[in-house]
């Protein structure tokens, strides 16, 4: 499990001593470098690097980095709240040592995820990281609540040699197609060896759907570790690609049409070890708690947008009838629902049964992700909300009057109307604090400028690379 306690100046109890254990262990497994990772607000992963000599250091005092990276935009523009995007100030970066873990794919590196603190030792107000963990705790305390999530990671592969900026799919073959195992063969089975060797267990890796893509599902494990997951694979995937002439694209459209890449998100409650999707006498045998939880999240899915599909790109993926989740809908196992509750196999209920959200891209922080579908989710809770009645097929068939009768609607279809729906909801905003709040605010709409008069393919081509 995640640690979930704030680091301190001079470190945790026991941090520096561990710190100086993994530092010696990592130097005679020849790594001579840790890559200290964050995300920022707008989804783009940060780092700075330390010897690993320096490793009990970081864990003592931390790593200096400015905070002026929380409203950094995906092409490095910079925009400014009342609080953050000045050149003042500093803040402390601390490796989460339990998270550390020597790269496969990248000899002599090692790799940790950090939580970001004040110079006076105090939480960051716009570290997301320990935005997600607050949740956690607040979740457990509360409720008595806890959680297993994973983040789906899809990816297009492209060949390194194609003209600067553009995308050639690296694999031919239809969807999901042995064609494209066969073609990447080394390519898949290193990544599945780079994994295993970092200790993330794989559930599946399979062509996708469209030209040159992947999907890799990876286990459930808490919702710290599986944002921490998520950013440690998307490493290893790319790293395993440029160690075989690929490179790859985590974008939500690597392309202005067709259908782009997601990174949907799973999340069970669990409480006393019990899972609450599962064993209750609420439809499909949610327990009550289990559907108030989805109706929260079902009813906070438009403002959600604007934290889980936070890119312009994010738009051209969310297209009806991509199996993208565009509608306020939920169903049994209904791939174009946004919200899928998944039951699993009969025989292993307890364990698998969990809720999928769809509308999820990786330009997503998956810090905030994670966190405000949680908090989303916990408004139901605390209100006893309950579904309305589930859709079944895709719900762009429904006619107007069908679909107001069961509260279908479209998701926002701009990230503008994102914007504007989260703006208005209180809870998340509430959730994130008004700094993280406002400085996801002020980045959706640096990125909505630094669009504008771009076409669908000038969109895709400026954030192709970026994720």
């Amino acid at each position: 499990m995640t640690i979930l306690a704030d680091p301190l100046p001079g470190g945790r109890p026991g941090d520096v001593g561990r710190a100086r254990a993994l530092s010696g262990e990592l130097s005679a497994r020849g790594v001579h470098g840790i890559v200290l990772a964050y995300v920022d607000t707008a989804g783009v992963g940060r780092i700075k690097t330390v010897p690993v000599t320096a490793l009990a250091s970081a864990a003592a005092w931390g790593v200096g980095m400015s905070p002026v990276f929380d409203t950094f935009l995906a092409n490095d523009d910079i925009v400014t709240t009342d609080v953050l995007g000045s050149p003042d100030g500093d803040l402390r970066l601390y490796p989460a040592l339990d998270r550390l873990v020597a790269l496969t794919a990248q000899p002599g590196w090692a790799w940790a995820p950090v939580d970001r603190v004040t110079q006076d030792g105090e939480r960051h107000p716009g570290c997301s990281r320990t935005f997600l963990r607050r949740i956690v705790a607040d979740a457990s305390r509360a409720h008595g609540l806890a959680f297993k999530a994973a983040v789906e990671i899809e990816w297009a592969v492209g060949l390194d040699s194609a003209p600067a900026g553009e995308f050639v799919p690296a694999a031919t073959g239809p969807a999901y197609g042995a064609i494209r195992q066969v073609e990447l063969s080394e390519y898949l089975a290193e990544l599945l060896a780079a994994c295993a060797a970092q200790n993330v267990d794989v559930d599946q890796v399979h062509p996708e759907y469209a030209p040159g893509q992947f999907e890799i599902s990876v286990g459930a494990v808490d919702p710290v570790a599986a944002a921490d997951r998520s950013v440690l694979v998307r490493q290893t995937i790319r790293a395993v690609a440029r160690r075989h002439g690929l490179r790859v694209s985590f974008s939500p459209a690597v392309a202005a049409r067709g259908v782009g890449n997601g990174g949907h998100v799973h999340l069970s409650a669990w409480r006393d070890g019990v899972n609450l999707h599962t064993g209750g006498d609420r439809r499909y045998g949610m327990t009550a708690d289990a559907e108030a939880f989805t109706a929260g999240v079902l009813a906070h899915l438009p403002a959600l947008t604007a934290v889980t599909a936070p890119s312009p790109a994010s738009r051209l993926r969310l297209r009806p009838s991509q199996w993208a989740g565009v509608f306020t809908a939920w169903g049994l196992e209904t791939r174009e629902c946004a919200l899928r509750l998944v039951r699993g196999t009969a025989g292993r209920r307890a364990e698998q049964a969990n809720l999928e959200v769809k509308p999820v891209d990786l330009a997503a922080n998956p810090y905030l992700a994670l966190g405000c579908v949680i908090a989303a989710g916990l408004d139901g809770l605390a209100a006893g909300a309950t579904l309305p009645e589930e859709t079944t097929g895709d719900p762009a068939r429904l006619g107007a009057e069908e679909a107001a009768r069961r509260g279908v609607r479209r998701l926002p279809a701009s990230l503008d109307e994102a914007v504007a729906a989260f703006r208005a909801d209180a809870v998340l905003r509430g959730a994130l604090g008004p700094v993280l709040a406002d400085a996801v605010t002020a980045v959706r709409e640096g990125e909505i400028r630094a669009v504008d008069g771009l076409d669908d393919a000038g969109i895709a081509a400026a954030y192709r690379w970026v994720y």
